[in-house]
């Protein structure tokens, strides 16, 4: 395998052949021309041609050395645009942040937090990658995002988990449901209401579904949508009762266009927070990042229907 061209030596060369004098190229490198000669040699001596012919006192290329001079100016101009772009993500506020997220998270979580973000970071780049939890954490594992906001996944699960807050997932019905109504939920009749609930393949609707089979219920699922603003208006319209997190529908609740209703003694708690590899040294921008998904998400407890609040 051959080995790397010298980049001091490379530096002086491009500079000599541009100038065509061991003088003028030692006072642009600050250094002796002595120190020119010995570069420009053991190059040469490491190419294994001779790259220079002495006009008096001038030098001009050879054709080996027209050759490499090409190479050499693009080498030099990448190492140049490296270094620039090393230093410009070193400056405050430069950079990327790539950002993993629920479609919750993404839609009732992320846009205040952004919001105040570029406030601070106007330069960084954000990108977002929605997904399930698990899908989240995949895009983790495969380094293509830094940071994830979701539900803390299953034990075992090699990843950091900054916690943020706990919910508690409860019934979503219209005012004029028998159980709005009574304010009373009557445990037989959980099977065999219609349910508008949220994408089978989700980390939440597993969740619901371990949570009924411990309480030995199977649920009637009618309509499986992807979207949490669907569901509410499909429930607005009575077409079905759903199971969601009360912060989801806490506009819905102060209107009281819908109703929250617990599903039982036995709580159904999630907990969600940031999460990233272990081992990984946070940047500047994803502590604030962390700090203002803590302070934005501090207001979901106080949203919570009284009776729903843990």
């Amino acid at each position: 395998m051959n080995q790397p061209l010298d980049s001091r030596q490379l530096r002086a060369f491009v500079i000599l052949a541009q100038t065509g004098s061991f003088t003028d190229t030692a006072k642009k490198l600050f250094l002796s021309q002595s120190a020119i000669s010995h570069s420009i040699k053991s190059l040469e001596e490491d190419v294994g041609c001779r790259l220079l012919d002495r006009m008096g006192k001038k030098v001009v290329l050879t054709q080996a050395g027209e050759q490499l001079f090409h190479h050499a100016q693009k080498i030099l101009q990448e190492m140049g645009s490296a270094r620039s772009a090393l230093q410009h993500l070193g400056k405050w506020g430069k950079g990327r942040l790539r950002l993993g997220a629920s479609s919750t998270a993404c839609q009732y979580i992320l846009p205040s937090v952004l919001r105040e973000l570029k406030q601070s970071f106007s330069e960084t780049h954000i990108t977002i990658e929605p997904g399930d939890t698990e899908e989240c954490v995949d895009l983790l594992h495969d380094n293509r995002v830094d940071l994830v906001v979701a539900m803390q996944p299953k034990h075992g699960s090699p990843v950091k988990f900054i916690p943020l807050f706990t919910d508690e997932l409860a019934f979503l019905t219209a005012p004029l449901h028998p159980w709005a109504v009574t304010g009373h939920v009557v445990r037989e009749e959980i099977p065999r209401q219609n349910y508008v609930l949220y994408n089978k393949n989700s980390y939440t609707f597993r969740l619901i579904e371990e949570y009924f089979r411990e309480e030995e219920m199977v649920l009637n699922t009618v309509i499986e949508l992807g979207s949490m603003e669907a569901i509410k208006e499909l429930v607005k319209l009575g077409l079905g009762i759903s199971i969601l997190a009360p912060w989801i529908a806490h506009r819905e609740w102060e209107e009281k266009s819908l109703v929250a209703m617990p599903l039982g003694r036995r709580k159904l708690k999630r907990h969600w927070g940031v999460l990233h590899r272990y081992g990984k040294r946070l940047s500047l921008a994803e502590e604030t990042f962390v700090g203002l998904c803590r302070s934005v998400t501090a207001e979901l407890s106080t949203n919570l229907p009284s009776k729903l609040v843990a």
